[in-house]
């Protein structure tokens, strides 16, 4: 058993952090922060869109058990890669959809992973998804980590995480912790 990390940034980090700490194989999923020129960012400094990060899940995953090309491809199925620096109604760099990868086999995988989904045009428009060297990252404040689970009562979670997160489990059922 190998333990790695990967990096993903799909917009908000709630919703992908809510889904891949579900995830049999996946130690941890932790919400932060990746990409930018502060260091030590703050949700207010990363929410202002000038700090340069994106809001990004780090994920400590056991590779024998879940792949990084699988991981890869659910992060595309949670998200609209296709949106350049949004999700919806969330705009800014922030938002932007990114995969920070660790090591070069990670980006083999994720340029491969990208291309076969263009090549079956799994999306209607280009995927604009950026592949970037991980960077220094920054866990985020403690109230955004597990957020999903602590509020579902939120009204951002029951629009927009909740119905995410039916259609995940509906289609990773097999792949979810027991």
């Amino acid at each position: 058993m190998t333990i790695q990390t990967a990096t993903f940034g799909a917009g908000c980090f709630w919703c992908l952090e809510a889904a891949m700490n579900q995830l049999n194989g996946v130690a941890q999923a932790l919400s932060g922060y990746m990409g930018g020129k502060e260091s030590f960012p703050t949700y207010q400094m990363v929410c202002t869109g000038n700090s340069g990060h994106a809001e990004v899940v780090q994920l400590q995953f056991e590779d024998n058990i879940v792949s990084f090309e699988q991981l890869c491809l659910i992060f595309f199925s949670l998200h609209d890669p296709t949106q350049l620096n949004r999700q919806g109604n969330d705009i800014g760099s922030q938002y932007r959809s990114v995969v920070f990868y660790h090591n070069d086999e990670q980006l083999q995988l994720v340029r491969g992973v990208m291309a076969e989904l263009e090549r079956n045009k799994v999306f209607p428009q280009r995927i604009v998804t950026e592949i970037c060297p991980a960077e220094p990252f920054y866990v985020a404040e403690e109230h955004h980590q597990g957020y999903f689970s602590q509020h579902p009562q939120q009204g951002y979670c029951q629009g927009i995480v909740a119905p995410k997160m039916a259609r995940f489990k509906q289609q990773y059922a097999a792949m979810l912790k027991k």
